[in-house]
């Protein structure tokens, strides 16, 4: 795996890159997230797959975003990246915010050969809302130390029904720095929260009759600790009309522990539809 700094239009990426054989996957993580929150399917597809997952702009180690920041426009970076890269036919894999960004590229790119949706592309309501702003606090908090954080940060996930691990524990560690003699998140809580709401500006009839290629959804049924699904399988129904070629598998993880987690159904479940799709374009 080759990690690297890829700067197009000034705007700067960090991309982890894992070599494979049968095409080019990119990975979108969630809204608060890096290129480590893919880490379990990088190491389910590599060697299969060219797997490259990126910082989105505001996170980790790329960027800063926009003044008014859309999952629109983070697709229109991900465009970006794949002309500069020249992937002629890339299959995308994204987790929440990056499954919405997602469906967006497909929509305006007829060259993605496939996409696949970790819990996300829904329609949005205000159980969204309930959910996710409390957790953005965080964000905007100073810390003395690294421990400090990631031990606040590891009771949030335990609570969220996740267990600990060393991934984990890598992954928040990768999303704080250190500046003006406290640690704080990379992320800025306001344009973040911007990010966010622009998922209500997703329209899935639009967005979803556009796409050509081949979609796997891939549900997640479990409740979040005390919290019901971050999506209810009803806000899926206007993404499943209006996706010509969509599979849909309900899946028991809940939205954080089948990124989280190294979740075996999920990966074989991803293998077999990518398999389908490798097969369908060796026979054109």
């Amino acid at each position: 795996m080759k990690m690297y700094m890829k700067e197009i239009n000034n705007r700067r990426f960090q991309l982890a890159d894992y070599p494979g054989k049968k095409g080019t996957i990119i990975a979108i993580h969630g809204l608060t997230g890096t290129h480590k929150n893919m880490h379990y399917y990088a190491e389910s597809l590599k060697g299969d797959y060219r797997f490259i997952a990126l910082d989105l702009r505001g996170r980790g180690n790329s960027s800063e975003m926009d003044e008014e920041p859309s999952i629109f426009k983070h697709a229109e970076d991900i465009i970006d990246l794949i002309k500069e890269l020249k992937i002629e036919n890339p299959i995308l894999i994204g987790h929440s915010m990056g499954a919405f960004i997602s469906t967006i590229v497909a929509s305006k790119l007829n060259s993605v050969k496939g996409i696949i949706l970790l819990d996300g592309a829904a329609l949005m309501s205000d159980h969204q809302r309930d959910i996710v702003k409390p957790s953005l606090g965080r964000l905007s908090k100073q810390y003395e130390s690294a421990e400090r954080y990631v031990q606040e940060t590891k009771g949030i996930y335990e609570r969220l029904g996740v267990e600990w691990s060393p991934v984990l524990e890598e992954a928040v560690r990768y999303e704080i720095r250190e500046a003006e003699g406290h640690w704080g998140h990379k992320s800025c809580e306001a344009k973040i929260l911007t990010d966010f709401e622009s998922f209500y500006s997703y329209s899935p009839k639009e967005v979803c009759e556009a796409i050509q290629c081949p979609v796997l959804l891939v549900y997640a049924k479990g409740e979040i600790g005390p919290f019901p699904p971050l999506f209810y399988e009803a806000d899926y129904d206007e993404t499943k009309k209006y996706t010509k070629n969509m599979k849909t598998v309900i899946s028991d993880s809940n939205h954080y522990t089948m990124v989280f987690e190294n979740r075996e159904e999920i990966n074989q479940i991803v293998k077999e539809f990518l398999q389908n799709i490798h097969e369908i374009s060796c026979n054109i």
